[in-house]
């Protein structure tokens, strides 16, 4: 960053974590005599439409005290999407400002992209530490680059940035159920609501058949129980869904579970919280730039969900944005 930094905090006050964090982060940026304006988001899309428009308005920081899904509508905020097609792969997301950095300040339930960032789950004070540097050019190694994926669907929100993990199919419809637990649900720790959404949402689940169309000449067709498309490695509060990707490597990890019974999926929770799972001969693992998900059957379309916020069904599309944005943590 070679510029002044000019920036812009987005707190996302429904989460009890941010509300709790964001005091301890406005003292410690005043002990640090830092200059910047928040923001607390409103709706859901606000932290996108609010960072669009300030990246817009010449700011070049965006930090973002929440989960992931906060951190997801915010990178997505990062680019301007140019709608010339009805495919992900006729669509040109393009950046607002090259060299603006997104910020993380993890203060959600599973803050899985953070998770992976630092290889662990890390002290909100260690992410502070580093933002602080960075904004003080103490350490401009804070902040790199890093891939992201622009995801696309028929139905639904269209357009979209995904930072870490989409899911189609049951590992959708359990992100749904997590974000609509209230109660006492919202205050257990991430896997345990992860757990109690999965088994309900196993519950109603049956397979579907899908094609999936790898790098537009690849093409795997037959019943799934779960497909996701990773740039990170943790999904679903501290969940190791895809153990080898990397978000740098200009590619996705597409997983694929098939003929798994409901006794089975369960057995497998632990497995795939220790990144175990793809010793199972039903999970197979590919890597690609550009991946195409669709249903046999139009009334058989999937859920899909990225970062945990649901977008919309199927037919979708996922293709890589490599060193797409540069983000500050670990």
């Amino acid at each position: 960053m070679n510029n002044p930094a000019r920036t812009l905090i987005i707190i996302n006050p429904a989460s009890a974590r941010a509300r709790r964090a964001w005091p301890k982060i406005k003292g410690a940026l005043a002990d640090a005599s830092i200059n910047f304006d928040a923001h607390e988001t409103t709706h859901a899309g606000d932290a996108t439409e609010k960072t669009r428009a300030a990246l817009r308005d010449g700011y070049n920081v965006i930090a973002v005290v929440g989960g992931d899904g906060t951190l997801s509508e915010a990178a997505s905020g990062f680019f301007e999407f140019h709608r010339d097609g009805n495919t992900a792969s006729s669509h040109h997301p393009s950046p607002i400002n090259r060299d603006a950095a997104l910020a993380i300040l993890p203060a959600g339930t599973g803050d899985d992209f953070a998770r992976g960032l630092a290889g662990k789950r890390e002290a909100l004070g260690k992410w502070l530490e580093n933002f602080i540097a960075y904004l003080r050019h103490d350490d401009v190694s804070a902040a790199r680059e890093i891939d992201v994926i622009h995801g696309w669907v028929e139905h639904g929100e269209r357009d979209f940035i995904c930072l870490n993990v989409a899911t189609i199919g049951l590992g959708a419809e359990v992100a749904a159920r997590v974000a609509s637990q209230g109660g006492v649900m919202r205050r257990l720790p991430g896997e345990v609501r992860f757990v109690a959404a999965a088994c309900g949402a196993l519950a109603a689940w049956r397979e579907r058949t899908v094609r999936v169309t790898v790098d537009e000449h690849e093409v795997i067709e037959g019943q799934t129980n779960l497909l996701a498309v990773a740039n990170g490695i943790y999904a679903g509060g501290g969940m190791m869904f895809a153990p080898g990707a990397r978000n740098d490597d200009g590619l996705i990890d597409l997983l694929w579970s098939h003929d798994l019974t409901r006794a089975t999926i369960l057995r497998e929770l632990p497995r795939i919280r220790r990144g175990e799972h793809l010793a199972n001969e039903r999970v197979r693992l590919v890597r690609a730039r550009h991946v195409r998900i669709e249903t046999e059957k139009q009334e058989d379309a999937l859920l899909v969900e990225a970062d945990g916020n649901v977008r919309g069904h199927t037919p979708a599309e996922f293709r890589v944005m490599p060193g797409a944005i540069q983000v500050v943590g670990k």
